[in-house]
């Protein structure tokens, strides 16, 4: 045994017999004002729009559809990398299956068959997902479901399971999120519960990821560049 792994395991043996810890209490930063739906959704789309995002309300999933198809034909988007999640698939239903690669772990998803690396220009006939960076980052688009949105800062919060649904959120160049508008919450502290329950349940692994806008920076002369860490484009359709 190695010291890198002996060291592991007495980690992992102090872990296991640790009691459980209590619930960070939830932080007193903002006060709740409990503003409804239409309020949310109409602060979270003008914040999201400050920093270059866009946000649109569809009432019903089929208006869902018509708004991607009609992103997907005006940016010529050619090829589409999804998280497996019931609102993707939802939104995706219009989509010919072969132009759609679903997200999972290699293995994981019975319904991906085995292709070569690197062989994204092939998706017109059979829908897979390499899942390395490389070849994440020749998709068009990467579609992902949140699990909140925060309109005080018009962000969106994805829980990702797996490193490919962490990079799909960063390495095509256009980033499109669905959710439901009752994901919408005023700020963090009203999904803290959750947000603490969910970190601390041993039984769940992976990240959350907070999106806010495309990615920026102004490193350079102090010139906004968009789409230098991350998405150059950022999309969020709230359905309902």
């Amino acid at each position: 045994m190695s010291s890198r792994d002996a060291i592991l395991g007495r980690i992992r043996n102090a872990l296991a017999h640790e009691p459980p810890r209590e619930r960070p209490p939830v932080p007193q930063v903002w006060p709740r004002e409990n503003p409804g739906a239409d309020a949310m959704a109409g602060r979270f789309a003008q914040e999201l729009g400050e920093v270059h995002g866009e946000a649109y309300r569809l009432p019903t999933m089929d208006d869902a559809r018509r708004k991607l198809a009609g992103l997907v034909e005006a940016s010529g988007w050619t090829s589409i990398g999804a998280v497996d999640r019931p609102l993707c698939r939802e939104l995706l239903a219009g989509i010919a299956p072969g132009r759609v690669a679903w997200a999972g772990e290699k293995g994981d998803s019975p319904h991906l068959p085995e292709r070569p690396e690197g062989c994204f220009a092939q998706m017109g006939t059979v829908p897979f997902f390499p899942g390395t960076p490389q070849n994440m980052a020749e998709l068009s688009l990467g579609i992902v479901q949140a699990d909140h949105l925060l309109a005080d800062t018009g962000s969106a919060m994805i829980a990702c399971g797996t490193p490919q649904e962490r990079l799909l959120c960063y390495l095509p160049p256009a980033c499109l999120v669905i959710a439901a508008v009752d994901r919408l919450a005023e700020h963090l502290p009203a999904i803290w519960d959750d947000v603490a329950r969910r970190a601390a349940d041993p039984a769940l692994r992976g990240e959350f990821v907070f999106i806010t806008g495309p990615s920026r920076t102004a490193d350079i002369e102090k010139i906004l560049m968009l789409g230098v860490h991350g998405p150059k484009r950022l999309v969020v359709l709230l359905v309902g």
